[in-house]
């Protein structure tokens, strides 16, 4: 079937529909019988709800999101009062159609809506090293090992989110991209990170921590190099695999969680990342929820410890996140599951556009780098809007 057609076709119609990245190409989620708005009242009968299968079918599933604040609640950990688009704090789809895509996507774009946008930072570079200033003191006072700084670029805009995927996965194609188009929001990502891949009873994630920029010197094995000969970068590195491992831990048998990965670079547009992987095997008993709250949110997008240092950004924050940091995926109807952290993300709700990063500080971090880091993270998204 031509792919061009079927998608242009699709987009056209104003159908919701759903693109995620797939082993061979990409998986296409579409006619949906099902659109189920998550809040923290609804989310445990969501996750606890026991599905009848009698022949399993490839649209056996809810693929969707959990934004940040949802996944807070579900841990026990409170937002303050910040300011707030009002987008549903998580969305999940049942659909009734999956087709497999090629790798190579594209579309007739027949309207060409691209123009050059001016984003504004939320966060400048003044504001910034204050933050970091009073999170350097944290980490000397013991209240956490590490703290990401979020900041956020916010433009007004109407996207074609199908046209500005299509161009992303050409240019900054990720293991974990993924669009949404709904009537009223989309989103738009290449992120790179899996943070739950489950099959039966094994589980896996696999954290990235460590970020430097590309340029015509840093090739991948002087990547490999400056990130083994950097204290900073390896010590936040091993403290989000140990943390990791300290999750998995909390659901898997004891002694099956095991490093199959240790500390590779992976390669991608405008950066290089520091990886690793984790595996394990669940205990007996183990729930779809208890899963989520294992897990959730992913350790390398927050800092460590996890419940302290969620603490001290939520009484910073004065934005709330929405679905920056939270999860896209799929729970399968036989309790398999595959979610990443939603990073590298355009979110585009009522006419605004807005893309954020955060980067990590620990005890020996530059605020300059940092702040720097985190537009290098946003800029293949924002070099879209050109």
């Amino acid at each position: 079937m031509n792919t061009i057609k079927q998608l242009t076709d699709l987009h056209n119609s104003g159908k919701s529909y759903i693109i995620y990245k797939s082993n061979k190409g990409f998986d296409l989620y579409t006619n949906f019988s099902k659109k189920i708005i998550l809040n923290k009242k609804n989310i445990y009968h969501f996750l606890n709800k026991k599905k009848n299968i009698k022949k399993s079918k490839n649209t056996d599933l809810f693929i969707g999101f959990f934004g940040y604040e949802l996944l807070n609640n579900l841990i026990g950990v409170k937002i303050p009062r910040q300011k707030n688009i009002n987008l549903p704090k998580g969305i999940f789809y049942k659909p009734e159609k999956k087709i497999s895509l090629t790798k190579n996507l594209s579309y007739r774009n027949e309207i060409d809506i691209k123009q050059k946008k001016i984003f504004k930072i939320n966060i400048n570079r003044k504001f910034y090293s204050k933050i970091f200033k009073k999170f350097k003191k944290k980490i000397k006072e013991g209240e956490t090992y590490q703290i990401k700084i979020c900041t956020k670029y916010k433009t007004k805009s109407e996207i074609n989110s199908l046209d500005f995927f299509c161009r992303l996965s050409k240019i900054n194609l990720a293991p974990e991209s993924f669009m949404i188009k709904d009537k009223n929001y989309s989103i738009i990502s290449c992120s790179p990170e899996n943070l739950i891949d489950k099959k039966g009873s094994l589980i896996s994630t696999k954290p990235i921590a460590g970020t430097v920029k590309k340029n015509k010197n840093m090739k991948k094995n002087k990547a490999l190099n400056y990130f083994r000969k950097n204290l900073k970068e390896t010590k936040e590195h091993n403290m989000i695999v140990d943390m990791e491992r300290n999750d998995l831990s909390r659901i898997c048998k004891a002694g099956t969680v095991k490093l199959l990965k240790t500390k590779v670079v992976e390669e991608y547009k405008d950066l290089f990342h520091y990886v690793s992987l984790i595996k394990g095997k669940l205990k007996k008993n183990i729930k779809n929820i208890d899963i989520i709250k294992a897990m959730m949110p992913g350790g390398s997008v927050i800092g460590c410890p996890k419940i302290s240092t969620l603490n001290l950004l939520n009484k910073q924050e004065k934005e709330n996140r929405n679905i920056y940091t939270g999860s896209f995926g799929y729970i399968k109807f036989n309790g398999d599951m595959r979610f990443n952290i939603i990073i590298r993300s355009i979110l585009n709700f009522k006419g605004i556009s807005e893309i954020s990063a955060a980067s990590g500080v620990v005890a020996d971090s530059n605020a300059e780098h940092e702040f720097n880091e985190n537009y290098i993270k946003v800029k293949a998204l924002i070099d879209l809007f050109k």
